[in-house]
């Protein structure tokens, strides 16, 4: 496929994302994804951030594997959790669960910062690479257990969890900026939901579930396992 036909299968996506943002109305509490989310959806190459017998799959909405018994996320999923996560322009994000970097790139444009910690130092190389050739220079990549997300740089803005542990891991809890917010599916492998983390300036959180989703299990504290992104 050439640039010209990615460009067209990219709006299709987005055109997916936007029927399938309707139909999931009733459980995300919209009906439509705000305008950058869906602009930058709309631009980022997808098909650079899979394995290459894969690019001419590259743009339908589903998720796709990227070897290691990992995939990478449904185009829908990343539109929606980067947008309840409501990032602004000048945000620090942190990232768990690199996979090939499109969940990356996707908040790169978004936010100021990325830092991204992905467990499986093969799939983080390959991020690496990847987002470099897309010449992307505020991402930060680390190869770690994300249950303990980046001590490093916190506190964040927002933080991005793309594997699901069955409770919300505390560092976490404790990396999140007053005023931000936490996107990250939790719960046993086969009654999973996307959760929205709020923590107010007083440090108040509060948990907002929205629909089922099925990710790769976060291990805990003696491994963890990083999924799509």
């Amino acid at each position: 496929m050439n640039a010209d036909v990615y460009a067209a299968a990219r709006q299709q996506m987005v055109a997916a994302i936007t029927a399938d943002t309707v139909f999931a109305c009733a459980s995300i509490g919209k009906a439509a994804l705000g305008e950058r989310v869906m602009a930058t959806l709309g631009k980022v190459p997808r098909h650079e951030f899979v394995p290459v017998e894969l690019q001419p799959f590259a743009y339908a909405n589903v998720p796709l594997p990227i070897g290691f018994g990992k995939t990478i996320s449904q185009p829908f999923i990343v539109a929606l959790m980067s947008d309840l996560l409501a990032i602004d322009a000048g945000d620090s994000v942190l990232e768990i669960g690199t996979g090939l970097g499109y969940q990356a790139a996707v908040l790169a444009e978004l936010a100021r910062k990325v830092y991204s910690v992905e467990i499986l130092e093969e799939l983080a190389e390959q991020a690496k690479q990847r987002l470099r050739r897309q010449k992307y220079t505020n991402i930060e990549l680390k190869v770690g257990n994300g249950y303990y997300g980046w001590p490093e740089h916190a506190p964040y803005d927002k933080i991005i969890v793309t594997a699901a542990p069955d409770l919300i891991p505390p560092p976490l809890f404790d990396q999140l900026k007053p005023g931000g917010k936490m996107v990250i599916p939790a719960g046993l492998a086969d009654a999973q939901r996307l959760v929205l983390v709020e923590k107010d300036v007083d440090g108040v959180l509060t948990a907002t579930e929205s629909l089922p989703v099925r990710f790769t299990q976060l291990e805990g504290t003696e491994s963890g396992s990083s999924s799509a992104s």
